[in-house]
């Protein structure tokens, strides 16, 4: 019972400094830079945004933001400010900054920014400074948020085909798709080692019929072609191998299956 009373107190205790952290924050915001003006908030708040501050111009448009929810600029600081927490690294909150502003501005002229800067954002989470500075094989580990960005992009891509980012996006989404498309290979390859060609075919046919175009497809062909002999599936066999020579016809690929 007193174990039981402690741990209340405590979790009560955990409880109201995490409430008295939320409103400093949100007390900071609504009082910070109460001398100056809206305009000159702003202002210096691109000022920071130029010099590289990021973490004052973030505090200033945040503050923008609050003090004057319905001013001239608050709306471009919002997305000042998912810019800057990308700038920062700090992946999340960007990626929070823009869903809020896709939600407060639905049909902005400005919201393809923010769908981009989402996409960015979820992309860059899964890539920390060890594979940008020595390229590591992202296809080998998690990628869920590199799945989430491509998903991002994807969506920016359908709703605006005629934006100054999409050529960019479609750039991102090829990349990406071609890691997904490598990371699937790896699994199929791995279960063809050790000989579940099941599942080896239906992880190399997931390559195929979703990641067109990239250049594992031959590889995931390959493998479904030597995976449904295993299996004695001659019909199987025989499509994939049609798909294998009519793509890459007097390739490496085809002559390495061929009987």
């Amino acid at each position: 019972m007193r174990k039981t009373f402690v741990a209340f107190i405590i979790a009560c205790f955990i409880f109201c400094l995490a409430l008295l952290a939320s409103c400093s924050t949100t007390k900071g915001a609504s009082e910070a830079y109460q001398g100056e003006s809206e305009h000159e908030i702003f202002q210096k708040g691109e000022e920071a945004l130029r010099g590289k501050d990021y973490s004052e111009a973030i505090k200033r448009f945040e503050a923008l933001e609050v003090q004057y929810p319905f001013g001239a600029d608050t709306e471009i600081a919002q997305l000042y400010i998912i810019y800057a927490y990308y700038k920062k690294e700090e992946y999340p909150l960007a990626v929070a900054a823009a869903d809020r502003f896709i939600r407060l501005h639905p049909v902005s002229k400005n919201v393809d920014y923010a769908y981009y800067m989402r996409g960015m954002a979820d992309y860059y989470e899964n890539i920390g400074m060890l594979e940008r500075v020595f390229s590591v094989n992202l296809a080998n580990r998690d990628l869920t948020h590199l799945e989430k960005a491509f998903a991002d992009f994807s969506e920016f891509t359908q709703r605006f085909p005629n934006s100054r980012y999409t050529p960019a996006a479609h750039q991102h989404m090829i990349y990406l798709r071609n890691i997904l498309a490598d990371h699937e290979l790896i699994v199929a390859e791995y279960y063809y080692a050790r000989k579940a060609y099941i599942a080896a075919a239906n992880r190399a046919s997931e390559v195929v019929r979703h990641f067109e175009g990239a250049p594992a497809v031959p590889k995931a062909l390959v493998i479904m072609v030597k995976s449904y002999r295993h299996l004695h599936l001659a019909q199987a066999e025989k499509e994939a191998m049609t798909v294998l020579q009519y793509n890459f016809p007097n390739s490496q690929y085809v002559s390495a299956v061929a009987n």
